[in-house]
């Protein structure tokens, strides 16, 4: 036998940490969908017909090895249009960034050992939850309801990390004084903020949506947008931007994970943010998804007004469907995907993996308006099938 062969029939030596290491339930559902014929409501996938018509004569810079901040223009494009927001931001503390997944996973690797808390809502993204498991967190779970300084002081998290406009799954956008709780919560207890907000841009319904990071004051935060809803996901550019004591280590993590973010889509995005048709552009969109919003919502209560409990989303991609809390949602997806629907069970968004949530994660941007009517159908005749004797009330299912 070969030095070779007996060599690479060692076993490996992994980090302690890969064992932790569990599949994105998102992107496993995801290689599903590009099956012929599949209608999909898992992932939040933007409509192929509103990404922009990019021009492709760039300058040779941005073919060049760059800054790990970014791109000295968009950094200070992203730094106007957050100081419009109200954020106290120069261009100085702008990070953009190879996707806003890339913020979740430095910001974990700053606060993040193993045994650390953070407080999370419940439910939240399951992609953040999947990064902060990866680290080693344990979770507090809070609402807009719940939150408070004596919480976070009882519960002791090194940050709290919250979806405040169009949350992801439920679609929810916190009010005024909402916003004002989870501000005044992390300040009293002294809990940073790492507030996600990709979906800002997508709004069809007058709602608040001024930062909460933006009523912190002297209050450590970390605030963080995308460009993949509303130019095109491929690009994977988002940013960050972050109070003073943040900043200078989430760089320096940026700069160990891969130097600097696609140049190219850096040059691609500046010109859409500096386009004059900007503005209509943005309300084209809104005015395109509102639409798709308006048919899913009719298809629903065509479907599932006997059987589930819904609240229109006044922006973003999603609605959150609920069943009953015993209705376990993983155990349709099978039977949905054999009948060409995929969709997103609920369980998955929970910090504390329940048995059973009876709710499901559903995106309306992506299939056509004869695709959500024939995917609704097929989901309510699966649910039906499997809680036959439940009449749905406000409460959903009893489940028993």
């Amino acid at each position: 036998m070969s030095s070779a062969a007996s060599t690479a029939r060692l076993p490996l030596s992994l980090s302690a940490r890969v064992h932790d290491l569990h599949p994105s339930p998102i992107r496993e559902i995801l290689e599903v969908v590009g099956r012929p014929g599949m209608i999909s409501f898992a992932g939040g996938l933007p409509a192929a017909e509103t990404f922009p018509d990019f021009g492709l004569s760039a300058p040779d810079s941005a073919l060049q090895y760059g800054p790990t901040e970014g791109d000295p223009a968009l950094r200070a494009r992203i730094a106007e249009e957050l100081a419009a927001l109200g954020l106290d931001c120069g261009p100085e503390r702008v990070l953009v960034l190879s996707g806003s997944q890339q913020g979740i996973d430095l910001v974990g690797k700053l606060f993040i050992d193993p045994g650390t808390t953070v407080a999370v809502e419940s439910p939240t993204y399951l992609a953040a939850l999947q990064v902060f498991r990866f680290f080693g967190a344990r979770f507090a779970a809070f609402s807009p309801d719940t939150v408070s300084a004596a919480s976070f002081r009882a519960d002791k998290p090194a940050l709290a990390y919250a979806i405040p406009t169009f949350q992801n799954p439920t679609g929810r956008c916190y009010d005024a004084a909402e916003r004002a709780a989870l501000a005044a919560a992390c300040k009293d207890s002294g809990v940073p903020l790492f507030e996600d907000d990709p979906y800002r841009d997508l709004v069809y319904d007058a709602c608040e949506r001024r930062p909460v990071c933006a009523g912190l004051g002297g209050s450590p935060w970390i605030y963080q947008g995308s460009f993949s809803k509303s130019l095109a996901p491929g690009l994977r550019l988002g940013f960050l931007a972050a109070s003073p004591e943040l900043f200078t280590p989430l760089v320096r993590l940026k700069q160990a994970a891969d130097l600097h973010s696609n140049r190219l889509s850096q040059w691609l995005v500046l010109q859409q943010l500096e386009s004059p048709g900007r503005p209509a552009r943005l309300a084209r969109l809104a005015e395109f998804y509102r639409h798709k919003r308006d048919a899913f919502d009719a298809a629903l209560k065509r479907h599932f007004g006997a059987l589930g409990t819904w609240h229109t989303p006044a922006g973003g991609l999603f609605y959150w469907l609920t069943l009953g809390r015993r209705f376990d949602t993983r155990r349709l997806l099978p039977e949905a995907i054999a009948r060409g629907v995929a969709f997103m069970p609920g369980e998955a968004f929970y910090p504390d993996t329940p048995e059973a949530t009876g709710t499901l994660r559903l995106n309306f941007s992506h299939a056509s308006e004869a695709d959500m009517d024939r995917g609704l159908a097929v989901l309510a005749e699966l649910v039906a099938a499997q809680a036959p004797n439940s009449v749905a009330t406000a409460a959903g299912f009893d489940g028993k």
